[in-house]
C-alpha cells in the first residue's frame, strides 16, 4: 500500500534537515546569490490584491450590513427635518401632550396650568384635561422633564418618525433572514421608503401636534410590535409594545389579531385542527402576551376611572365647545350615521379644482386613499400569496373597519390619516405580494403616490403654521 502525500512530507524534510552535504550546499548557492546585493527597484514586491482590505470597505460593509436601518433612519431624518422647515425648532401649537407630561410630573391628573388654547381639550367645572391616550405623554416625560413646557414636540415627533422608519426596514429585512421573502436590501429600502414618503406618514411626520404625533407613533410601536410579534417570537416584548401602541392611537387594540394569528394559526391558514395543535405551548405564549400588556392597560384604566368614572372612557365625550358635540350628543361616538362620510373621506374624495384663479387645492375632510398611496390598487392583483397574508390582512381590516363608524373623519388634514394605524400592515402585504420593484407600473404607481404626499408635505398647514 502506498504512504499519503501527508505522510511522505515529515520524511523528506527530515532527510532535508540531517544532510550535512544539503547544508553545505545552501551556504555556497547564499553566498554565490545575487540575493546579497542591493536590490533593484523592480525586485520589491508591491502589496498583492489579496491584501486586508481598509477602514472604508469594512465601513461600508457595516453600514450597508446591520448598520442599513441606521443609516436609513439618519436620511429619514434629514429629509424629515428639511420638509419640516422652521417648524422643526418650535413648539406645535397642539402641545397636548406637553401639558399632560407637565401634569404627570407634578402629581396631577388635570393640567396644573391652562393650557395654550382650547382645540380638542376637555373641560371639567375649572379643571382641564387632556382626552388623547396618555403614552405618548409618558414617552415625553424626560425631554419635559428637562424643558418643562418649553418642550419641542415637532423635533421629538420627526426624531421619532425616522426611528420608526428605521424599525420597518429593520422588519422587511428580519422577513427576509426568516424565509418569509426574498426581498433585496434594495427592495426593502425601497418599501420602508415609500412608507416614509409615498404615504400620509410623510406630512403627517414633520409638523408636531397632538393628532399627528399620536399617528407616527403608532407606526413605531407597530414596527416595534411587528418584530416582536412575528412568528410569536417575543410574547412578553409583544404584549408590551402592543399595549404602548393601543395606548398611543386605540384602533391599534385589534391590532391584537396579528399576534394571535402568528399563535395559533402559525401556516397561515385558518384551519380549526391547528388549534389543538400544542395547545399548551400556545396557550403559554397568549398568557405571557398578557402579561406584557396588563401593566400599562390597568395603569391607563386607572387613570381613565380616576378622571371620568369608567376605565373605557378617555374623555372625548367631553370636548369643550367642539365641533363634534352635537354629533356626540345625538348619536355617540360610534354609528352607522358616520359611515357615508368616512368613506367618501377615506375613499371617494379628490383634490379641489378652480380655474379662476387655477388652483388645485386639497379638502380637509380627506382624500381618497388610491390617489394619496395608489400603490394600494395592486394589493387586488399579488402575484403571491405568502404565509403572513392572512396575519396581515385580517389585522388591517381589524383596524380599519371600526374606524368608519367613528364620529370623526380626521379633519383637519391631508388624505385620511386615520389609514396609518394600518398603512405598515398593508404596505408589509405589497411588499409580500411578489411585485418587482423594477416593474414599470410599480414604478409609476410609486412615484404618482411619492409626488402627491410631497405636495401634501409642502402645502398641508395643519393646526401649526
Amino acid at each position: 500500500m502506498n504512504p499519503s502525500p501527508t505522510n511522505q512530507l515529515p520524511a523528506r524534510q527530515s532527510s532535508l534537515d540531517n544532510s550535512p552535504d544539503n547544508s553545505s550546499a545552501i551556504d555556497s548557492k547564499t553566498n554565490n546569490s545575487p540575493a546579497n546585493e542591493s536590490p533593484s527597484p523592480t525586485s520589491i514586491q508591491t502589496p498583492s490584491p489579496s491584501a486586508p482590505p481598509t477602514l472604508w470597505p469594512r465601513l461600508r460593509r457595516r453600514l450597508l450590513g446591520p448598520g442599513l436601518p441606521l443609516l436609513f433612519g439618519l436620511c429619514a431624518f434629514a429629509v424629515l427635518a428639511l420638509f419640516s422647515g422652521h417648524r422643526f425648532f418650535h413648539q406645535s401649537k397642539a402641545p397636548h401632550f406637553i401639558w399632560q407630561a407637565q401634569a404627570f410630573l407634578e402629581g396631577s391628573l388635570a393640567l396644573v396650568e391652562d393650557p395654550p388654547n382650547l382645540e380638542d381639550y376637555v373641560r371639567l367645572g375649572d379643571r382641564f384635561l387632556v382626552s388623547f391616550p396618555a403614552f405618548p405623554a409618558l414617552a415625553m416625560l424626560p425631554g419635559v422633564a428637562l424643558f418643562g413646557y418649553r418642550f419641542n414636540d415637532t423635533s421629538f415627533t420627526v426624531a421619532i418618525a425616522a426611528l420608526a422608519l428605521a424599525l420597518f426596514l429593520a422588519f422587511l429585512r428580519r422577513l427576509k433572514r426568516d424565509g418569509e421573502s426574498d426581498l433585496s436590501d434594495s427592495a426593502c429600502l425601497a418599501w420602508a421608503a415609500i412608507l416614509g414618503f409615498g404615504t400620509l406618514f410623510f406630512s403627517c411626520a414633520i409638523r408636531g401636534e397632538v393628532w399627528f404625533t399620536a399617528e407616527i407613533m403608532g407606526v413605531a410601536l407597530t414596527a416595534l410590535y411587528l418584530l416582536t410579534a412575528h412568528r410569536a417570537r417575543h410574547p412578553l416584548l409583544a404584549g408590551l409594545f402592543y399595549s404602548m401602541a393601543t395606548l398611543t392611537r386605540t384602533p391599534l387594540v385589534f391590532a391584537a389579531a396579528f399576534f394571535v394569528i402568528e399563535t395559533f394559526f402559525p401556516d397561515g391558514k385558518l384551519r380549526l385542527a391547528d388549534l389543538a395543535t400544542d395547545a399548551r405551548a400556545k396557550l403559554q405564549k397568549l398568557a405571557l402576551f398578557i402579561v406584557g400588556a396588563l401593566p400599562l392597560a390597568l395603569a391607563h384604566m386607572a387613570f381613565n376611572f380616576a378622571r371620568f368614572g369608567s376605565v373605557s372612557e378617555f374623555g372625548h365625550r367631553f370636548f369643550w365647545n367642539n365641533r363634534v358635540n352635537a354629533d356626540i350628543a345625538q348619536y355617540g361616538l360610534f354609528d352607522w350615521h358616520y359611515l357615508p362620510r368616512n368613506i367618501s373621506a377615506a375613499f371617494l374624495k379628490l383634490p379641489t379644482l378652480s380655474l379662476d384663479p387655477f388652483h388645485i387645492g386639497y379638502d380637509p375632510h380627506g382624500m381618497s386613499l388610491f390617489l394619496t398611496t395608489p400603490l394600494l390598487i395592486l394589493l387586488f392583483f399579488p402575484r403571491q400569496k405568502p404565509r403572513l397574508t392572512l396575519a396581515l390582512a385580517l389585522t388591517a381590516a381589524a383596524i380599519a373597519l371600526p374606524g368608519l363608524f367613528y364620529q370623526n373623519d380626521g379633519y383637519m388634514q391631508f388624505g385620511f390619516r386615520f389609514s396609518l394605524d394600518y398603512t405598515p400592515y398593508l404596505i408589509v402585504l405589497l411588499a409580500l405580494g411578489g411585485w418587482s420593484i423594477k416593474n414599470k407600473l410599480f414604478i409609476c404607481l410609486a412615484a404618482f403616490g411619492v409626488a402627491v404626499n410631497t405636495w401634501g408635505a409642502i402645502v398641508f398647514k395643519g393646526f401649526s403654521w
